[in-house]
């Protein structure tokens, strides 16, 4: 089975969402991250904010196809998988990565017992992500072409007739371009530059 070429994912920070249960107040956010530094840096910001909550609860994934991701769930001191499995459930379940959500909670004197926990935190989780806005993006590779100058001409053409998204480009003597291809023309592209004598094309993302 071949992989989709296209993943779900947001690009800003969600509103702050609030559920309450049994005097408990949980706060629901969801953040677009590109790695585990990003993790750290909101985790870090909610805790300045929130200092005086008894509970950071989260998950997060990372991965743009599914053999690629990576997750991680942290119940931060609620009983086990009471908390950042709830959360990673719905992340599942809208079928979003390159994420984070976070469920602050301030504890409100009354115990929820695991099955009220589970509930509370699955529910604060689905409202971060019914607040924020989910986008669908394309997966690209990127591929880098040199070539001599006099070639210049052919290059060009494929990638305007392509409708290819150049990155970088060093266009001297000796020339160098680098393209964003979409997954799944990737194999076409590659052999369309193949045939121009003289193209030399390497992979980066290998």
């Amino acid at each position: 089975m071949t992989e989709k070429d296209t993943y779900k994912t947001i690009t800003k920070p969600s509103e702050e969402v609030l559920f309450k249960e049994k005097n408990s107040k949980f706060l629901g956010y969801a953040y677009p991250i590109k790695n585990a530094e990003d993790v750290k840096f909101h985790l870090e910001n909610l805790k300045k904010q929130h200092h005086s909550a008894r509970h950071w609860c989260y998950a997060y994934q990372l991965g743009k196809q599914e053999s690629q991701y990576q997750f991680r769930v942290n119940d931060d001191g609620e009983p086990n998988n009471s908390a950042g499995m709830p959360i990673y459930g719905q992340i599942q379940s809208f079928e979003v990565t390159n994420i984070l959500i976070v469920v602050v909670r301030y504890f409100g004197g009354v115990k929820l017992g695991v099955g009220g926990l589970i509930s509370a935190y699955k529910t604060t989780a689905q409202m971060a992500l019914e607040q924020s806005i989910i986008v669908s993006k394309t997966i690209n590779q990127e591929i880098q072409l040199k070539f001599e100058y006099k070639d210049m001409n052919k290059v060009m053409r494929v990638i305007k007739e392509n409708d290819l998204k150049i990155t970088n480009q060093t266009l001297e003597l000796d020339c160098s371009i680098n393209i964003s291809v979409r997954l799944k023309n990737i194999k076409r592209t590659i052999q369309t530059f193949e045939a121009i004598y003289g193209v030399e094309i390497k992979n980066l993302d290998d």
